[in-house]
This record gives structure tokens, sequence and C-alpha cells, in this order.
């Protein structure tokens, strides 16, 4: 009896190949490419993977288009990363971590697919988010939930505006309230 080999479970039967998670195929790859232009890479399937193209005829050999860079480059939006469980929240300047981050399935990229980057720690400088709405429902006409924030000029527009006439308290109430609108310095509500 034959075993199969454990990166088939990785790899969805009769999708297309272009689709394929990187454990499910071979490619040459051609680290001469120019970084940030378009790339073409000549892929084979693995053995006991089974894939389609555009027309659900089954292939073996096809070709990957991609952008030409190396997996820690990225957009975050890419990858996942583990989160610290050792960083302080209140800490000025912003603390930074450790990480291991993996590249999504989907993506494909140059080099290693996990690697470490230094990320910076969520952290906040004290503000809270109830404080912030409940200044911005009964104080916003005058700017006070904007001042709370750090955002003095915001504040003084509102001040000197009577809350835009209403408009602009109602707006940020809002966006308070959804969390659009934060601390000036970057923090993340407590």
């Amino acid at each position: 009896s034959t075993e199969i080999p454990s990166y088939v479970t990785k790899c969805p039967s009769n999708g297309l190949c272009s689709r394929l998670p990187p454990d499910c195929m071979t490619c040459n790859t051609n680290y001469s490419c120019i970084y940030g232009k378009p790339a073409t890479f000549d892929c084979k399937v693995k053995p006991h993977v089974h894939c389609l193209d555009q027309n659900n005829q089954e292939q073996e050999n096809f070709t990957i288009n991609m952008t030409c860079q190396f997996c820690w480059q990225l957009a975050t939006t890419d990858y996942v990363c583990t989160n610290s469980t050792n960083c302080m929240t209140v800490s000025c300047p912003r603390q930074r971590y450790n990480a291991t981050c993996t590249v999504r399935d989907h993506i494909h990229c140059l080099g290693n697919r996990v690697f470490p980057k230094m990320l910076y720690c969520n952290w906040t400088g004290g503000y809270k988010w109830s404080t912030a709405l409940a200044l911005s429902i009964t104080l916003g006409g005058f700017g006070a939930d904007r001042f709370y924030l750090g955002q003095w000029r915001e504040g003084l527009g509102k001040l000197f505006s009577f809350g835009g006439l209403g408009i602009w308290t109602l707006i940020d109430v809002l966006l308070i309230g959804v969390g659009y609108v934060g601390p000036a310095d970057g923090s993340l509500y407590i």
C-alpha cells in the first residue's frame, strides 16, 4: 500500500491549479526577477494532487503570475503573525516584540513562508471610549470630545462653529460611537 503524503490534506481536490497553496506544487523560482514587477513561474503539482485549468481540464503543469517580492515584504494583510503576551499596553515610546509570521495559503511569494518580524505592541494612551462618547453626546457642540482625544485643532473648529451648527456634532457622535475617530496619538481606547 502506498502512503499518502501529509501535504495532501492541505490541497483542495479539483480546484483551480493557480489557487493551490504552495505546499501542493513545485515551482521553478526565478530569484532574478525585478522586484515589484509581475513575474511568471512554471509550476507542477506534487504527486497525489489533482487540479483543473479554466476549462475544467485536469492538468499537471501550469504557470502562476505574481508580483516579484519576498514573503517578508508582503502587505500586512497577506500574512498572519503571533501576538505578544508580554507587551506593555501603556508605554511611550511604543514597544516592539518579536513575532513569527506565516504567509496566507493563497498568496505566492519568494523565500521562506514563515519569517520573524518586529511588530509594534498594541498600546493605549489611557483614553476611554466611553468617556469620549459621553463627551461627544453631551458637550460635543463645544468640541470637548475632540479636546479630550488630543485633537485640539478640530476642537477649536467645533467650538467656534458651534459644533458645525450641530451637523459636525451628530457626525462625531456616530464616528466616535463606531470607533472610527480615536486618540490623536494613534493609540487604542482602553
